[in-house]
């Protein structure tokens, strides 16, 4: 099993080497070594702090106080996280102009601390590292929301025009951001090599970038500890730890 292992990884790093442009999606996986919990793992504190559906955040004034006790419980267990080496190893093909983008389902904002700019990070999920207004899209930082929110007990207001102020993330019921989605198709039509990186494939949109970029000849690898439904038609699937995987990128 690790000879299969070690032969899948000297056939990814072959092909990342052959492609001129390469595409990113990456999911909870690639943040784990980093000590940010994932969604499915059992014991995952986020089964405790579930996020509140927004619907219920809008309509609510005590779901938005619970959102955010929630929001600052999970900020604790992954505080002081730092970009490992699978961010690094992306990053460098970011900084190598090899590749465009990367392409996230999550929020912790690490591919940015590893070096990534901002705007060639597309977040489909959003980002939990600030905030930002419902109302009026003005953008606040945690750093004065915290405080403030454990001496009141009382959710944060605007404070450009008292509207409702959210973690910057897409909660469930929340519309996804069309224009983010729209930019990660079109690079999955243009990609060479289209790479999974710690992703389950089973939240929709996101799984279907995937699919689009094969669709137009993209080579496809998923690096994943799990099998995922779209490991049939992938080029090469190499199971084991990302960090493992892509270290010799990192360096």
């Amino acid at each position: 099993m690790q000879d299969e292992t070690n032969d899948a990884i000297a056939a990814l790093h072959d092909m990342l080497d052959r492609a001129a442009s390469i595409v990113a999606l990456t999911g909870a996986g690639i943040s784990t070594e980093s000590g940010v919990p994932d969604f499915r793992s059992p014991g995952s504190p986020w089964m405790v702090n579930k996020p509140i559906p927004f619907e219920a955040f809008v309509q609510s004034r005590e779901a938005r106080i619970e959102a955010w006790r929630r929001k600052f419980a999970m900020d604790d267990h992954y505080a002081g996280a730092a970009p490992n080496r699978g961010h690094r190893a992306l990053a460098r093909l970011v900084a190598e102009g090899r590749s465009p983008a990367v392409i996230t389902q999550n929020i912790d904002g690490l591919h940015q601390a590893s070096g990534v700019p901002d705007e060639q990070v597309i977040e489909l999920h959003g980002n939990g590292t600030y905030a930002t207004c419902l109302a009026c899209g003005w953008r606040h930082e945690l750093a004065a929301i915290r405080p403030a929110f454990e001496a009141t007990g009382e959710p944060p207001e605007c404070v450009m025009c008292t509207g409702p102020v959210k973690s910057a993330t897409i909660s469930f019921g929340q519309a996804m951001p069309q224009d983010k989605m729209s930019r990660a198709q079109q690079l999955a039509l243009e990609s060479e090599l289209f790479l999974v990186v710690g992703s389950s494939l089973v939240v929709y949109p996101a799984a279907t970038l995937p699919i689009i970029a094969k669709k137009q000849g993209a080579e496809l690898i998923i690096v994943n500890r799990e099998p995922t439904e779209l490991d049939e038609i992938a080029d090469l699937v190499v199971r084991a730890e990302i960090g493992a995987v892509l270290g010799r990128l990192a360096e």
